[in-house]
């Protein structure tokens, strides 16, 4: 691979050519050197430099979106030999989306790293549709998704596990009172804690919001699940949330089941990947999530 490729993916993402100078441990008239070496074999400018920074011109733009392809399957490469001869090992890039990420993949991390010590997990956690453009871009091994996924010829989706969503609310919650399952009605005249678009979550309570044909009179919305739920327990509203996500809650009485016809709701947990050639970290991660007889024992433990 020519370093000048890699240097100048450097320099773009770090916006200095001292930092990038730093991260690849050669001085910073190196990196110019290569970058404008990488210039002039382009024909064209690809970074506009001032004093405290570098910026990516129309053309280095390009080169940036292909480059840093260039370098990632360079180094996927490297890899897949060394995998030859080595135990796992090595860099593992995984996205998850908040439920699974902040729930219940600690927990397989644990367990993955006490067999396989020489894997360094890189965790991206995001909601469903920026996990999903990172697997398609080729920017993570792996990811694992909730929800309706795009279907792409390039990626190969597995099901991985069944989330069950439960309407949480604070204990003294006036519904709660009811020795019967209260209706879909009375709930639209809730306050709705709601994600973001775009997240697993936020869709589940969509459709649930479409089964039902309801639409609630009112809706407050957060960008992850940890603030919902000190939402919901300060008596604001009511949400839709995993059981992984409420299961420390519940059992300490911070929050409360609301019983509702048709619940709970049951979505599908997935494994999305990019890659025809799997590295043996890789392979091990997703030999381990497919091996667990109930990943609901993962985000149980602690």
């Amino acid at each position: 691979m020519d370093q000048s490729l890699l240097v100048f993916v450097t320099a773009a993402e770090r916006r200095n050519f001292s930092r990038a100078a730093e991260d690849l441990h050669m001085t910073q008239p190196a990196v110019s050197q290569y970058i404008r070496a990488l210039e002039d074999t382009m024909g064209a400018r690809l970074l506009e430099r001032t004093n405290k920074y570098v910026r990516l011109t129309k053309a280095g733009e390009i080169v940036y979106d292909h480059a840093k392809d260039i370098v990632g399957l360079y180094k996927r490469m490297h890899r897949l030999v060394d995998d030859l001869s080595n135990e796992a090992g090595g860099p593992l890039s995984i996205g998850a989306s908040y439920t699974f990420g902040e729930y219940v993949l600690p927990h397989i991390l644990a367990r993955l790293l006490a067999d396989y010590p020489r894997i360094q997990p890189d965790v991206t956690i995001g909601n469903t549709a920026e996990i999903a453009d990172l697997i398609v871009a080729q920017q993570l091994d792996a990811g694992i998704v909730e929800g309706r996924f795009k279907e792409n010829r390039q990626l190969a989706v597995l099901p991985l596990a069944e989330d069950h969503m439960v309407l949480a609310a604070s204990p003294g919650h006036p519904l709660l009172d009811s020795a019967q399952p209260v209706s879909w009605e009375s709930l639209a005249e809730q306050t709705w804690i709601m994600r973001e678009r775009g997240s697993g979550t936020r869709e589940a309570a969509e459709t649930v919001f479409s089964d039902k044909s309801i639409t609630p009179d009112r809706t407050i919305q957060f960008s992850s699940t940890q603030p919902i739920k000190e939402a919901v327990g300060a008596g604001l509203g009511i949400s839709l949330l995993s059981e992984w996500a409420v299961q420390k809650e519940l059992a300490h009485g911070d929050l409360a089941v609301i019983q509702a016809p048709g619940l709970p709701h049951i979505r599908q947990f997935s494994v999305v990947t990019n890659s025809t050639y799997r590295t043996k970290a890789l392979q091990v991660f997703l030999d381990l999530l497919q091996s667990a007889d109930d990943l609901t024992s993962f985000g149980q433990r602690g």
